[in-house]
């Protein structure tokens, strides 16, 4: 039998800090705003602002201090 990877659309919620480890939105987010179809998401640090088709998919949870963390 193959072994199958199953990914899920992550439940974002508005005010969620997040950390994406990898590819061009990789860094510290802060989660303003979740549609259906797209999630809003700002900076800490230079608090510019973008909004993408939901796109992530959860792969645990840590404590992270500090956060933002400079990259």
């Amino acid at each position: 039998m193959p072994q199958i990877t199953v990914f899920r659309p992550y439940p974002f919620q508005v005010g969620q800090k997040i950390t994406i480890e990898g590819g061009p939105r990789r860094g510290d987010w802060e989660v303003i705003g979740v549609s259906d179809t797209h999630v809003r998401l700002k900076c800490p640090v230079s608090l510019r602002e973008f909004e993408w088709p939901l796109f992530c998919y959860v792969v645990g949870e840590k404590d992270l201090d500090p956060w933002p963390q400079r990259h």
